[in-house]
């Protein structure tokens, strides 16, 4: 099941690439982009967690936060970071609830075969908490640019 438009950010946790804990709540006060990938170190997540990191310094001017999700452990996620000189934060979901709860952990078909994995999917959430926009089965080329224009509109 899918978060809605205007729905509260859930008060779940997940883990940094240093290994803390990351309460979602705490991001309240301030504008968030969560965006979930399927795997680190592969073509379409490494190309658009570069996008995220060359756009960081907008995200950043416009008083956004970035964080990508993915079910990769904090070290994989170190040395994903380390690898492509990444500046957005990679935060680890190895248990799947905030993936669940966001409706990104989804069944997908391969050659026929079916098998549960994420679904490339962004969500912003103003200031107050709120989910103020959410895109779904996401397409890499011009997604942070897209994301970064509509996250300055937000209160």
């Amino acid at each position: 099941m899918a978060l809605t438009e205007g729905e509260m950010i859930p008060d779940l946790t997940l883990v940094d690439s240093g290994g803390n804990t990351i309460k979602l709540r705490d991001f309240v006060g301030q504008k968030l982009v969560l965006y979930f990938y399927p795997k680190d170190d592969t073509s379409g997540c490494t190309k658009e967690a570069q996008d995220f990191s060359q756009h960081r310094a907008a995200f950043d001017t416009a008083g956004v936060r970035l964080l990508g999700v993915s079910k990769d452990s904090p070290d994989k996620h170190r040395k994903f970071i380390d690898k492509y000189a990444l500046t957005v934060p990679l935060a680890s979901d190895e248990p799947g609830t905030v993936l669940e709860a966001f409706g990104a952990w989804v069944e997908k078909s391969m050659y026929g075969k079916k098998y549960m994995g994420i679904e490339r999917s962004t969500f912003l959430f103003g200031a107050d908490g709120r989910l103020a926009r959410a895109w779904h089965k996401v397409k890499v080329p011009g997604h942070a640019a897209a994301v970064l224009e509509a996250a300055t509109a937000v209160g």
